[in-house]
């Protein structure tokens, strides 16, 4: 149930940043058509959450939608994310003969979104929540690694595209980025650069919750004492 919770945390944030920097992507397609994360998401964090009825709604949209354009990367990336949802539920059961196959093919795809488009921080964003918070629960530390060391640098390509603008995101979207970037490297054991972000936190995001955030984190650097992760307050946005 935790890695339910801090799944859709993930995925949360993946759709409140993407709210922010959206507007670019929608205005390149003639600012008619939503965005494709506002029509998924709230059965997709229903389905995260445990709600399989939710999430097979999600899914056949994802699959619709694929039908009829397959090479929407921005559809694949969250068609992965939710064969992934699926394999944990699996795997949560003990059904490993299920959940295996779910967890490569979801890997795949979100892996082949990323290769498509490779700067569009809407394929980017899902991806890397993803695999920053499934990295902590993986039984192979090679593998978490692995996916923790893409996590982040899909975080840090989307924090190098939206440099020129990065100040006038909101700073719901900035903290997570930013959070999310210093608390992965952290894990990681790339502790100097994960101070870097902590300490921008400091600066940043002064007053707020990441803030004190990244102020727990430099002051215990075990992380112990520390929250890890968790959206704040998008999901009641």
């Amino acid at each position: 149930m935790v890695e339910r919770l801090m799944l859709a945390a993930a995925l949360c944030f993946a759709t409140a940043f993407t709210t922010t920097v959206g507007s670019a992507a929608q205005a390149e397609r003639g600012g008619q058509e939503p965005r494709f994360d506002e029509l998924v998401r709230a059965d997709f964090f229903a389905g995260v959450a445990g709600d399989v009825a939710a999430l097979d709604r999600a899914m056949r949209f994802i699959e619709q939608t694929l039908a009829k354009d397959p090479s929407r990367a921005d559809a694949l990336v969250w068609h992965g994310a939710g064969l992934v949802t699926r394999a944990g539920q699996a795997f949560e059961k003990g059904d490993a003969a299920t959940g295996t196959p779910l967890w490569q093919q979801g890997l795949k795809e979100m892996n082949d979104a990323v290769a498509r488009e490779p700067d569009n921080v809407a394929v980017l964003i899902p991806r890397g929540a993803i695999l920053l918070e499934i990295s902590r629960s993986l039984p192979d530390a090679q593998e978490a690694k692995a996916l923790l060391g893409t996590g982040v640098a899909d975080y840090e390509k989307v924090l190098e595209l939206q440099a020129p603008y990065f100040k006038y995101l909101s700073e719901h979207s900035r903290g997570e980025l930013l959070f999310g970037l210093a608390e992965g490297l952290h894990r990681f054991g790339d502790r100097t650069r994960a101070r870097t972000y902590f300490e921008r936190l400091l600066t940043e995001a002064k007053g707020s919750e990441y803030g004190r955030m990244a102020d727990a984190w430099l002051t215990d650097p075990s992380g112990t004492t520390a929250r890890r992760s968790g959206c704040v307050g998008c999901h009641k946005k």
